[in-house]
């Protein structure tokens, strides 16, 4: 059996595939045996919500001395770098939660301290577990429709709607930048999951409703050598949508729905299917038969398979190598919205953003 120590409570998706963890254990071959956070009150009342018995440590040195064999690292951003190179220094796996980090140097600390200690890191990315998105990825890189033309991902919370939102970490630049830093990582590591690395990026950033939530809607236009331009367009000031993603090749097009958390809020029409294509020379759409999860809360709980399985001595969901490529495709969001251009993402001046 897998001993995991939790790292941080902050991410709350933890409570979704650690908690699967914790109702069966044994099919996972994983359990949550202890747990730290540098808050205190929220270590007491987080291992409170899961089933079974976790040990609190309030010293995190302290969990990572004990019989765990792994970690994951939940925590605000700004203390990922610390205790992933802490937790690989004493040759524990990790799992770690989106994104990286909060800048390219804390990344490298990350990636380079895996490297020299032996361990392994997979990132959490819920988009590269669901049904859906790794059907679209293989019609992609398949090219079933053709070559792919173009791509969008629209991506979105109703945060504007959340209570007391602009005082909780995810805006505090010290541990988390703020809310487009924090959510554009999912579709944006998405992207690069489908289609690899791009080569430039144009940016606009705006903050809209509440000064305190900075960057609230922000629109990124990626273009790749051989000419696909994919936008990620997020919003966190959605109450509900429906369309998530769409791509259009030589041959024909896909639609996807109902695929983040304001396109799941709603009851679904009837009928509706979650994901279709169209192929020129049929008369219709063709229906995936991939059903859509009923709660976008059941996306993050069927994390639990894959993380587990990285866990057990599989293959990882997305590499520290990949988590640290999009880390700085968000950094080059900012640049570009900066210096009001588009700008490579390569360039230098993304790796002295801090």
């Amino acid at each position: 059996m897998i001993k995991v120590g939790i790292c941080g409570f902050a991410h709350g998706h933890v409570f979704s595939y650690a908690g699967e963890w914790m109702n069966d254990p044994e099919k996972y071959n994983v359990i949550v045996t202890a747990a730290w956070d540098h808050d205190e009150k929220r270590l007491y009342e987080s291992i409170q919500k899961f089933p079974g018995e976790i040990k609190a440590y309030t010293s995190l040195d302290e969990m990572l001395d004990s019989d765990i064999d792994a970690v994951v690292v939940s925590s605000e951003t700004g203390y990922h770098a610390d205790i992933c190179v802490k937790a690989a220094n004493k040759k524990k796996n990790i799992v770690l939660y989106k994104p990286m980090a909060l800048n390219m140097k804390e990344a490298d600390r990350i990636v380079n301290a895996v490297k020299e200690n032996g361990v392994r890191l997979s990132m959490g990315w819920q988009m590269r577990n669901d049904p859906q998105n790794i059907r679209m990825r293989e019609i992609a890189q398949d090219e079933e429709l053709g070559k792919v033309l173009a791509f969008r991902r629209r991506h979105g919370l109703p945060t504007h709607v959340w209570d007391n939102f602009e005082n909780t970490w995810h805006v505090n630049p010290k541990h988390n930048r703020d809310i487009f830093a924090d959510d554009s990582a999912h579709p944006i590591n998405m992207m690069l999951w489908m289609f690899g690395m791009p080569k430039t990026v144009m940016c606009e950033l705006s903050t809209m409703l509440n000064e305190k939530i900075p960057n609230d809607n922000g629109v990124a236009l990626f273009k790749y050598e051989n000419g696909l331009i994919a936008e990620i367009s997020c919003s966190f000031t959605t109450s509900a949508s429906e369309i998530t993603t769409e791509m259009y090749c030589e041959k024909g097009s896909v639609q996807q729905y109902f695929g983040d958390n304001p396109a799941t809020r709603l009851k679904k029409p009837e009928g509706m299917c979650g994901l279709k294509w169209f192929k020129e020379g049929d008369s219709d759409w063709t229906d995936s038969g991939i059903e859509t999860p009923a709660s976008h809360g059941l996306r993050l709980r069927d994390q639990a398979g894959p993380l587990a399985e990285f866990l057990n001595g599989g293959k990882e969901v997305c590499t520290a190598e990949e988590g640290r490529d999009s880390l700085r495709l968000v950094l080059a969001c900012y640049l570009s919205n900066e210096l009001g251009q588009r700008v490579d993402v390569n360039d230098q001046r993304i790796n002295d953003i801090e």
